[in-house]
């Protein structure tokens, strides 16, 4: 049984989700063509938490195991030739 219920946003830019603390479980996104990357960080200026490079032109999923990845705040610092993505938390 979870701890909490999970929650989702969906994003088209850089910035804050602006969520607090909290656990990435899992992320969805649409790549562009180029070289996509997203990048996410513990906060503003935070240290890199994950930082992932895609295939052109396709969708993704991404699992994060176990607790997934505790952050402060759910900052994407890189969006690179990514259409949107979907971020999963609790």
């Amino acid at each position: 049984m979870s701890d909490s219920d999970v929650k989702s946003k969906r994003i088209t830019a850089t910035g804050s989700l602006a969520v607090g603390p909290a656990r990435i479980r899992q992320i969805q996104l649409k790549t562009a063509s180029g070289t996509p990357r997203l990048t996410i960080t513990d906060g503003s200026g935070g240290s890199t938490v994950l930082d992932l490079d895609f295939n052109a032109s396709t969708t993704h999923s991404v699992n994060i195991p176990a607790e997934g990845i505790r952050v402060s705040d759910v900052f994407v610092s890189a969006f690179t030739n990514v259409t949107a993505a979907t971020i999963f938390f609790n």
